[in-house]
């Protein structure tokens, strides 16, 4: 992020401000004119082939964003454009809009490079579940009502994406589809890599830390010792043993001598 903070600092005015509405806009005025017809160049003319972009149709480009979530469900196509806008507008305003507008890029390129590699067609998909992720990231406890009936935590719904990509990878065989369906986490990793670096290793330290305290703990000297006997739990693990109240200071006993023991004034 430092690299980046560099850049914003040289070219910080260049960007694209509340970059998320407009695409959101040019996505349901796609839609609405696929779905009354009025579209004669059709959804398929916007989509990502490496193939065609090698034939002169650059624009695909660009127009890959453009495409709709879903042209059968105008419900599901609601919803989705909604989160879509949510999560680019929370992102925008957490980073400002030139951070925003580079992580977009970052995703653009991404999915670019790995359609060609692969030769397999794409759409923003991949963009926009890589927002969503990092949404979730810098969000995690930020509450939708889902339907604006069921409310749940961002972050739950980001495991699910999580555990859908998993069994994607896992079952699609080609290797294409693998990279494509990974494509989201590289401009998500290029962003948050380091941060769940650093907190996966330093939950990693402090749990050895603890452990090792654990071990030294139950290694070391008892923790329990019979004031009357001297047994203590290295002793007999089984034993049990309490605390009297009525004796002055702290004074253990085990279970023979807690009931018979001489009280200590």
């Amino acid at each position: 992020m430092k690299i980046l903070d560099r850049f914003e600092r040289k070219f910080g005015r260049f960007y694209i401000k509340n970059l998320m509405v407009y695409i959101v806009i040019i996505n349901a005025f796609v839609y609405l004119l696929e779905y009354s017809g009025i579209n004669n160049l059709g959804i398929l003319n916007f989509v990502l082939i490496p193939q065609e972009v090698m034939q002169g149709q650059v624009w695909r480009l660009i127009t890959f964003i453009f495409i709709p979530p879903s042209s059968l469900n105008p419900l599901f196509l609601f919803f989705a454009l909604y989160f879509n806008y949510l999560a680019g507008a929370g992102l925008e305003n957490y980073w400002g809009g030139f951070k925003f507008n580079v992580y977009y890029l970052c995703g653009m390129l991404a999915t670019i490079i790995v359609s060609f590699i692969t030769g397999m067609p794409a759409d923003s998909s991949y963009i926009n579940l890589a927002l969503f992720l990092a949404f979730a990231c810098v969000y995690p406890d930020y509450e939708l009502l889902l339907f604006f009936i069921l409310p749940i935590k961002v972050k739950y719904l980001a495991i699910l994406d999580c555990l859908v990509i998993g069994y994607e990878f896992i079952t699609v065989y080609s290797l294409g589809g693998k990279l494509l369906v990974i494509t989201p986490l590289i401009s998500f990793l290029l962003f948050f890599g380091k941060d769940l670096f650093n907190l996966v290793t330093g939950r990693t330290k402090s749990y050895v830390r603890k452990q090792k305290f654990s071990v030294k703990v139950s290694t070391d000297k008892p923790i329990h010792r019979c004031t009357v006997c001297g047994i203590t739990d290295k002793d007999d693990p089984d034993m049990q043993f309490r605390y009297c109240s009525k004796c002055s200071g702290t004074h253990c006993y085990c279970m023979n001598h807690i009931r018979d023991h001489k009280h200590i004034e």
